[in-house]
């Protein structure tokens, strides 16, 4: 499979994710069902990858009560705030909503001063993307304005990953438990935590197709995007993975107006194209020279006692802090992918375990 076909189906896959959970909805299931089944299949897929690739889950509290607080932002929370939101709002805008979320990650930092001052080029990125909110919003109409209670949910939620990415990078990143199997212990959480959701709404009549809707957005849009996307930054980068994020909203968009006839207003269009060149201007540039730290190095040859000599090891995804697909989400989804630091492979971006 090429570079970019594995970019297309893995943008195909995590985009989905609002369009299932749209379906889901319509189809008689509540949002505290769609977030607890969400993140219980998903977790079941990661669960079965890890055992696969023979990584164990962590044993200790200290790493489950930190997991506990990033399930909850990244998972728990953001989840059923997406599906609460798409009750009222089309599921391509929640998708395009969704990649605001790098934004409110430079909110956080600059607050809490792990940002640097910004430039006028990011700046210019931050007042850009949340002008291109405020044109899908159109607040000020009042007769065809998308402000609403659901929209700022879905806000909420893109808030929520941003809140969990700084949590994660700070406390769960670079600890020693392999990416996979934190991930799956971070779903796991968020199922637990997920739990009390179900009793909120009454239970509707649900069809086939909502339980089929909700299974796809478990297993294919958050667990298995989870994998792919660990896959490509393992293989071609962090760069690579992050492209994917800017693919989101456009699938997202798509499938809304080809599945569910969601009208395709040059509002929102003009809105989405005006947050993803904020999105662009306003993420971090790169040192010129600095490679990605994903690609292997070369075998180090012995001393002339015939002793292999001691070398920095690339910073490898498998043995990293865990992704919040996407992760999902989305991640994944409900969420766009996560991009990894080439550092550490931490999240700094869109998506959760699973998203």
């Amino acid at each position: 499979m090429t570079s970019s076909t594995r970019m297309g189906v893995l943008a195909l896959l995590w985009g989905s994710g609002f369009l299932w959970i749209k379906i889901s909805l319509n189809e008689g299931l509540t949002p505290g069902w769609i977030t607890f089944l969400r993140c219980a299949l998903g977790a079941a897929v990661l669960l079965v990858l890890a055992r696969a690739a023979g990584q164990r889950l962590p044993r200790d509290r200290a790493t489950w009560g930190r997991l506990a607080v990033a399930a909850f932002f990244c998972n728990a929370l953001p989840f059923l705030l997406f599906s609460v939101g798409e009750q009222t709002v089309d599921s391509g805008v929640a998708g395009v909503l969704n990649a605001t979320t790098p934004l409110w990650s430079l909110l956080i930092g600059l607050a809490l001063g792990t940002e640097r001052p910004l430039r006028a080029g990011r700046a210019t990125g931050l007042a850009l993307g949340f002008a291109g909110v405020l044109v899908i919003f159109a607040p000020w109409d009042h007769g065809s304005g998308l402000m609403s209670l659901g929209a700022l949910a879905l806000l909420g939620a893109s808030a929520s990953y941003a809140v969990a990415f700084a949590y994660m990078a700070r406390h769960l990143a670079g600890r020693g438990t392999a990416p996979l199997a934190l991930s799956a212990a971070q779903l796991l959480a968020a199922t637990g935590l997920s739990t009390p959701a179900l009793a909120a709404g009454g239970a509707g009549t649900v069809t086939w197709e909502g339980l089929l809707a909700v299974a796809a957005l478990g297993v294919l849009a958050t667990g298995l995007t989870f994998h792919l996307n660990y896959r490509m930054i393992a293989e071609e980068g962090p760069t690579a993975a992050a492209t994917v994020g800017y693919l989101l909203p456009v699938v997202s968009v798509g499938l809304g107006a080809l599945v569910l006839g969601e009208p395709l207003t040059a509002r929102v269009v003009a809105g989405m194209a005006v947050v993803l060149v904020g999105v662009g201007l306003a993420r971090p540039r790169r040192r010129p020279g600095r490679a990605e730290r994903t690609q292997p190095t070369k075998r180090a040859r012995p001393d002339e006692q015939g002793r292999p000599t001691k070398q920095a090891r690339p910073s490898d995804p498998a043995r990293s802090g865990p992704a919040c697909a996407g992760l999902a989400s989305a991640g994944p989804a409900g969420s766009g992918p996560v991009r990894a630091d080439p550092a550490c492979a931490r999240p700094t971006e869109s998506g959760p375990a699973g998203r």
